[in-house]
């Protein structure tokens, strides 16, 4: 089963009152493991207040020469195709996309294949708080992505990991394809790179098991290891 995580930045809380998308970010899952990714800022024709930039530091700047919605909706709707959408406060994400789409005439995102994490974790944490950073300390998600600013695409990492713990599935060890790991790490991902010691730490390193374990094997031989 195809799924897709979903999250969006806007320029204010609703659509309705004319704010926009400027950015979404997607990770794909395909049964469970991830595999894809959709990332695009989008220029929202819109002028950004300072309360807007305070909470994901994205500037009208920054965005001037970013393409439009109607640019980017194709392709958007070419990666997510008929895949389960799986949101955080999906109502609120699915709900500017779908304003956005209809606005230029493009397919927009059936309710019935929207899966709302909250309503997940509600179940699982009753009378608790819920939201992304309190569910990542209540899962115990191993993230270390900066949280200062929101974002799209790093709140669609940190919702994977915590979507795949609220469905029982731990990450530990799940590597992306190649290229694409430069961008996309995800925080459950381990660090298998070689760690080389120095000379002078293998040696602190012998003499502190030959004083303190000194009859152990490691004790007794002159190896270094790496």
């Amino acid at each position: 089963m195809r799924e897709i995580i979903l999250d969006i930045e806007t320029s204010g809380l609703d659509y309705k009152e004319g704010h926009r998308v400027i950015e979404i970010g997607c990770i794909e899952l395909n049964r469970k493991e991830v595999g894809s990714h959709f990332h695009q800022y989008i220029n929202p024709l819109k002028t950004l207040t300072e309360e807007n930039m305070k909470i994901h530091g994205i500037t009208n700047e920054f965005l001037e020469d970013k393409p439009l919605f109607e640019d980017v909706a194709d392709d958007f709707l070419s990666f997510i195709q008929d895949s389960f959408i799986i949101a955080h406060n999906a109502n609120f994400d699915v709900g500017f996309l779908n304003h956005e789409l209809e606005k230029i005439s493009k397919p927009t995102i059936d309710q019935d294949r929207v899966v709302d994490t909250v309503v997940i974790a509600r179940n699982r944490f009753p009378g608790q708080q819920v939201n992304l950073d309190a569910l990542v300390k209540k899962l115990k998600v191993n993230s270390l992505i900066d949280r200062e600013f929101h974002g799209a695409l790093k709140d669609a990492k940190i919702l994977t990991d915590v979507y795949l713990e609220l469905q029982g599935v731990n990450q530990m060890g799940l590597q992306l394809e190649e290229g694409q790991s430069e961008d996309l790490n995800l925080s459950g991902e381990l660090n298998l790179k070689t760690i080389v010691l120095t000379k002078e730490e293998t040696e602190a390193h012998k003499e502190f098991i030959r004083k303190n374990i000194p009859n152990s094997n490691w004790a007794k031989t002159d190896k270094t290891y790496e």
